[in-house]
């Protein structure tokens, strides 16, 4: 499966941005759709997930309140809104598709990452 992610930008602190992942086929029931970040110098860490089923969601603490994840079943695609956006969200994005809610070493495709910066 490929994918392709988008949505990232320069944005102030406080503004919002959506950051979109499209597959390139269908995705299976038992996956989970997430989305990682990464600064220089850093391991890839767990931002948000969700299972194909649209109902369970997972987030790390930091992003809870603020981001929103989500998926549009028969387009392939998931999203993540995150709003109040600060200065240490900045990182590069990727989106992922694998197996454990959590764990970015369960997942098996990447997306090639989007840019996102917040200047404060």
């Amino acid at each position: 499966v490929q994918l392709q992610a988008s949505g990232g930008g320069l944005v102030q602190a406080g503004d919002s941005l959506r950051l979109s992942c499209a597959a390139s086929q269908r995705i299976f029931s038992s996956a989970v759709m997430a989305w990682f970040r990464q600064v220089p110098g850093k391991g890839r860490e767990f931002v948000a997930s969700i299972r194909r089923d649209g109902v369970r969601k997972y987030y790390t603490d930091s992003v809870k309140g603020r981001f929103t994840i989500s998926a549009d079943d028969p387009k392939n695609t998931w999203y993540l809104q995150m709003n109040n956006l600060t200065p240490d969200d900045t990182a590069v994005y990727y989106c992922g598709l694998g197996t454990d809610p959590y764990s970015s070493g369960s997942v098996h495709s990447w997306g090639q990452g989007t840019q996102v910066t917040v200047s404060s």
